[in-house]
């Protein structure tokens, strides 16, 4: 079975194909892709339910990091009032969550944040997007590797690192001075000062390759063994986390909330900025948009449901710890170990939280790997990168290609780097508050799906399918004759009004960035940018939507998307000049793959040069001495009126079906070729 198509998207009838975009270079890295409505056919097998993608969301948001976040958070900026900071990001999350369920809904194909760019904004922002996916995903999934290589340490008294050094040794290419490796110690240096920090590891981290080819397993040998797997241990990984809050709060003790804000506002902002990147892995669940059985409708709801649990998770965890011992108290990264062990909590249940966290770091490697297979699957189906990874296993229905390759890389990496030092040398930002390279990555991908979901609901749209004429989308309204007047024929006002925005945000982040609103010039040219901000905001929503049916809407447009840009474009301006300078050599080389592979063998570029042939030889074919050849090559026709009429009657069915298609053909064309942000004038 090559593929599968969902029941309720039988009756859908198919829409034409859009002549291809190609010609000039700025056309060629300009094009879109033509998905048509209602089209859930996939090589992929769609297994998956509701309840599946909820929990490979929950998974993908709420791992081990639950167990060290909340602490690293209370401890440095926030103190209690961390709580707050986990709900403030918990909402600006959501809105990106909002502008991907839509898309989820519009679009079930895998690829995720890729797909919507490549729908939406064109090939070379697709391909941006889904270069920096790729690299985001290996690394978190060495990280995971890593982080479940240091829990399975503790639990076991660091076997598999004293393993590693008897048996494997060290690393020969290690740039690592020397360490005092000791037996007691399992391979760990007795003094971290001693040694000299590198991007090479010490020795080979065994155990997490070890989780690593254990979770991409299960991913390889089929969707639905996957998320039985993940949904095992993520109900694990809630009861242990329901465990935590009961018994914790027997402990309760409400002298501790007294000093609540004890770094002020900012101190709950900073902790919000930090807090926000717990809930990344929200955009794994439309990587699931090939495989769930209707994902037009469960996309969006899954994404409602593990929001809501992960942010009530959240919360409640970090109230349980903030209650139980005063925030200035928490010294180490095992912080709910800690805690339980000061107010006299038995030690067999730190083994329990222990227990909790490796079955939080296994959902969260099936979360990363099952995401990046699907990712670079749906880069290498459109042509943009190697067409070998994007073969389909005819048993297992899932990319094997795609996930041995890249699993191999994760293994690599998590294998030979030490993790800690990557983290460090591509962070971003200053102190504590740095983000990782794979943060960048993720913040410009919901930076662009918020920007193409502005643009596709106000691009216009047939007002029946078949027909030529279409709806007002784009357009300014005509209750308010003055701005109409004035733009009436403008088809790029909602995009100058978009890009005019952007800056701003971008303006506005800089200035904090840089404390530049301090002083008494920036606080006025910073207060008016935000003005003039909300004014785009205003303007845009003074347009007329389009009236495309959908499962799933975000509310509140222009307003939902526009703040979603707006958080993650200041979180984007926290990057330094030299992260700028490593992001452009990771460009530099998917540029160049662009270049001389993915533009040339782009299924967009090869329907171009198809459509091209076509089209010559059907000129070619329909010269006079053609046509006179062919005539004269023509039986003679009959005479029999009966036949005739029948003949007459056929021919009129015929003319009547193709000018059908015809005006269907036409409608698709004129959408698709539409500037992203004009109106049919």
């Amino acid at each position: 079975m090559s593929s599968t198509r969902s029941t309720n998207s039988a009756d859908v009838e198919p829409q034409p194909a859009p002549p291809a975009q190609g010609g000039s270079f700025c056309r060629r890295l300009n094009r879109r892709k033509f998905i048509p409505k209602g089209d859930l056919n996939t090589k992929l097998r769609r297994c998956l339910n509701t309840f599946d993608i909820t929990l490979l969301g929950v998974g993908h948001m709420c791992g081990a990091g639950i167990f060290v976040t909340t602490g690293e958070v209370m401890r440095n900026w926030a103190g209690p009032s961390t709580i707050l900071s986990y709900l403030i990001s918990g909402v600006a999350a959501l809105l990106s969550a909002l502008c991907y369920a839509e898309f989820g809904s519009r679009y079930p194909k895998a690829g995720s944040a890729y797909t919507y760019a490549y729908v939406g904004c064109g090939e070379i922002w697709a391909f941006i997007i889904g270069w920096n996916i790729v690299l985001e995903h290996v690394l978190s999934a060495a990280a995971v590797g890593r982080t479940f290589s240091a829990y399975f340490g503790d639990l076991t008294e660091n076997f598999a690192d004293k393993f590693s050094i008897k048996y494997a040794r060290v690393w020969p290419w290690s740039t690592v001075s020397a360490p005092n490796v000791t037996e007691e110690i399992g391979g760990i240096c007795a003094d971290s000062e001693m040694a000299e920090r590198s991007l090479i590891g010490y020795f080979p981290d065994f155990a997490s390759v070890a989780i690593i080819i254990i979770s991409s397993f299960f991913v390889g040998i089929g969707s639905k063994t996957m998320s039985r797997m993940n949904n095992l241990f993520q109900i694990a990984n809630l009861l242990v986390i329901l465990g935590v809050v009961g018994y914790g709060s027997t402990f309760a003790n409400f002298d501790n909330w007294k000093d609540f804000f004890p770094c002020g506002v900012n101190g709950v902002l900073a902790g919000a900025s930090k807090c926000f990147f717990a809930y990344v892995g929200f955009d794994g669940l439309a990587t699931a948009g090939e495989e769930a059985k209707n994902p037009s409708k469960q996309i969006p709801r899954a994404t409602y449901y593990s929001m809501a649990i992960v942010t009530t998770a959240y919360v409640a965890m970090a109230g349980v710890l903030s209650l139980m011992l005063p925030y200035y108290k928490l010294t180490t990264a095992s912080v709910y170990s800690e805690a339980f062990k000061l107010v006299g909590a038995p030690r067999w249940f730190s083994i329990v939280l222990g227990v909790g966290a490796l079955f939080g770091i296994m959902t969260s490697a099936l979360g990363s790997l099952f995401s990046l297979p699907r990712a670079v699957y749906a880069m290498a189906e459109d042509g943009l990168i190697f067409g070998w990874w994007g073969r389909v296993n005819a048993w297992t229905k899932t990319p094997l290609n795609a996930t041995i390759t890249f699993t191999f890389l994760s293994m690599v990496v998590a294998m030979t780097f030490d993790l800690d030092a990557l983290v460090d040398f591509l962070s971003v930002g200053e102190d504590n508050l740095a983000m990782t390279w794979q943060d960048k990555g993720t913040l410009l991908a919901y930076s662009i799906v918020a920007a193409a979901l502005l643009i596709l609901r106000y691009r216009p749209q047939p007002i029946h399918s078949g027909e030529e004429e279409m709806d007002h989308g784009g357009q300014i309204r005509d209750d308010i004759p003055i701005l109409s007047s004035l733009f009436s024929s403008c088809r790029h006002s909602v995009l100058v009004a978009m890009l005019i925005m952007t800056v701003l945000f971008a303006g506005i982040g800089i200035s904090i960035n840089q404390t530049f609103y301090l002083k008494k010039t920036g606080m006025i040219l910073t207060g008016g940018a935000g003005v003039l901000s909300i004014l785009c905001m205003i303007f845009i929503n003074l347009h007329h939507q389009n009236n495309l049916q959908l499962e799933f809407k975000v509310f509140l447009v222009p307003y939902v998307p526009s703040i979603s840009l707006f958080v993650n474009i200041i979180m984007l301006t926290q990057l330094t000049l030299m992260t700028w300078i490593r992001l452009a050599g990771w460009m530099t080389l998917g540029m160049i793959i662009y270049l001389l592979y993915g533009m040339r063998h782009s299924k967009e570029e090869l329907r171009y040069k198809q459509e091209q042939g076509e089209k010559h030889g059907v000129l070619a074919s329909s010269n006079p001495s053609s046509t006179m050849s062919e005539s004269l090559d023509d039986p003679p026709k009959k005479a029999i009126g009966n036949d005739v009429d029948e003949d007459s009657k056929s021919a009129s069915v015929d003319d009547d079906e193709a000018k059908k298609k015809k005006a269907a053909l036409n409608t698709t064309k004129q959408v698709h070729n539409l500037p992203l942000w004009g109106h049919l004038e």
